[in-house]
């Protein structure tokens, strides 16, 4: 049973009518939707599917993670993925994985490592010299060259935090608007008609909400790019 509205987001927490199992159904449909261009052409599936890739591509074509082999497929598998574990997190009874910091650090911290681990090895030199701003007073040096790693090591966590934060917020909302709307059912019809509108309201809210979320997570990750050395 839910003991309070934060219980939505335990992932082994088991309610009444839990869907629980449609998480793994949607990972079925994660290889067969995203592979449906293998077999099907001028579809309306196929249509949306190519547009949400255009619009991921167009910005890694603008940054220098074009350059890096394969950065771009990767980008695009998971910005889709993002995409679709976002929306399943609407469905009700279903556990919105994205607001888990297990399932949000494991996507964002080995994207963030592995750029760092390139940039390192590719050009060691280039790599240390990007700590130090250019133009910085001698005197700020030391202080700088602080700031700048931990600003840079604390960017997979800030990556992850900010997903899990908007997802949630999102989320938490909902379920109290829900709570709000059964506990009015008996106070009047024009109270329950203006919960269901904000109900109604808010959840095409956060259909949209989803979508830029997981676009504002690989846009960090291609612009996190534009650090490894040309």
């Amino acid at each position: 049973m839910l003991v309070d509205i934060f219980s939505t987001f335990d992932d082994h927490n088991q309610v009444f009518m839990s869907f629980y199992i449609l998480l793994w159904m949607l990972s079925l449909m994660t290889i067969l939707l995203f592979s449906s261009t293998l077999w099907l052409t001028n579809t309306s599936w196929v249509m949306v599917m190519n547009m949400l890739k255009s619009v991921i591509s167009g910005q890694i074509f603008r940054s220098f993670g074009f350059y890096l082999g394969g950065f771009i497929n990767l980008i695009v598998s998971l910005f889709l993925f993002l995409i679709l574990m976002n929306l399943s997190g609407l469905v009700p009874y279903v556990f919105s994985s994205t607001s888990h910091l297990v399932v949000s650090f494991s996507l964002g911290f080995p994207m963030w490592f592995a750029l760092i681990l390139s940039s390192f090895l590719y050009n060691t030199k280039f790599f240390i010299a990007m700590l130090l701003p250019m133009g910085a007073p001698s005197v700020l040096n030391p202080f700088l060259i602080i700031v700048e790693t931990v600003s840079i090591n604390v960017r997979s966590i800030t990556l992850s935090i900010r997903l899990i934060a908007n997802m949630s917020a999102g989320h938490i909302v909902l379920t109290l608007v829900g709570n709000y709307l059964m506990a009015s059912i008996f106070s009047g019809i024009f109270s329950v008609i203006m919960l269901m509108f904000i109900q109604v309201a808010y959840t095409i809210f956060e259909f949209g909400i989803s979508l830029i979320q997981a676009y504002i997570f690989c846009l960090l990750i291609t612009l996190y790019s534009d650090d490894h050395p040309h």
